[in-house]
């Protein structure tokens, strides 16, 4: 078993890979750091002249040439708003500056006013994208693109697809929330665990038995912080601009690590009922739900490889 971990758009990227010989395994390694690099210099909202800055400095004003990777992930996620009544949307970026969940969190609840403000900003239906010639335009001012929520997937998709090349069929690529395994474990599926929402240092309440597929987690407790009793999250319900309330932790089980990606926050805000329906309509989607009353909702297409282990840490 062969294994290399380092830092990747922001979170731990830990490869694993069975594999007989080591050696062949490391430029396979190489290459999928190389490229997260390569997309997140195209992504990212804090790199002077990456693609996504270069279209929100424009937004209102002219189209911009971008590379294909861009224009194809922001055609996967118009669809998958589509399919989450825009719950899911990356134009959510207008709310990044006056809530603040990252390296420049301050705890600070934004002014109802201030939230208003931005609301309008946020629709996906008013992004433009021109494969002919090759640009991405947000037709009103003030828009903000952020691929915080699906960048990630797009870049686990692409390494699958690295390791495959390269002739590695067992591996796990883990990036933060979003997790891929190719193949087996000793011939066996591999087998996930799932995090408590509530528990102490990492603590799993379920596990499941995946093979070829993605597990991707979106929680109220990756980044929050508690103020006057309340948890404020960095999943917003992009209808009000707060914090969504009906879900503690959302896991998405699909070959697609962008599909998973995405539909995991989607399902998130639309809540348990509206959630679990919509991924039981997609095909080769599934999903376990810990409600925000802390129950466990799982779908029927994975109850089959699913094991509760333990009751969801119960507590605020």
């Amino acid at each position: 078993m062969v294994e290399r971990s380092g830092v990747a758009m922001g979170s731990e990227l830990r490869l694993t890979a069975r594999i007989p010989d080591e050696a062949a395994a490391r430029p396979a390694f190489d290459a999928v750091f190389v490229e997260f690099e390569r997309l997140e210099s195209l992504m990212s909202t804090w790199r002077p002249g990456s693609d996504v800055v270069r279209i929100n400095a424009a937004a209102g004003v002219q189209p911009v040439p971008v590379a294909a990777d861009v224009r194809d992930v922001l055609r996967q996620a118009r669809q998958i708003s589509e399919w989450t009544e825009g719950t899911f949307d990356v134009t959510f970026g207008a709310l990044t500056d006056i809530w603040k969940f990252d390296h420049d969190q301050d705890n600070t609840i934004p002014a109802a006013a201030a939230i208003r403000a931005r609301l309008p900003l946020i629709d996906y239906r008013q992004i433009e994208i021109d494969d002919r010639a090759g640009t991405v335009f947000l037709k009103r001012r003030g828009m903000r693109i952020h691929l915080g929520g699906i960048g990630k997937g797009y870049a686990v998709d692409r390494a699958v697809a690295i390791l495959r090349k390269a002739g590695l069929r067992d591996f796990m690529i883990q990036a933060g929330g979003d997790l891929y395994v190719g193949g087996t474990r000793n011939g066996q599926p591999w087998r996930l665990g799932i995090q408590d929402p509530r528990g102490r240092d990492g603590r799993t309440f379920a596990t499941v038995d995946l093979t070829d597929s993605t597990l991707s987690t979106s929680g109220d407790y990756a980044r929050f912080f508690i103020k006057d009793g309340v948890r404020y999250h960095h999943i917003l319900d992009l209808r009000t601009g707060q914090p969504a309330r009906l879900c503690r932790s959302v896991t998405i089980a699909a070959a697609s690590p962008v599909l998973a990606d995405a539909v995991a926050k989607g399902v998130f805000i639309l809540g348990p009922e509206k959630g679990m329906a919509l991924v039981e309509r997609i095909p080769d989607l599934d999903a376990v739900i810990v409600t925000a009353n802390n129950e466990v909702l799982v779908s029927s297409g994975l109850k089959h490889r699913f094991v509760l282990t333990s009751k969801p840490t119960d507590a605020p």
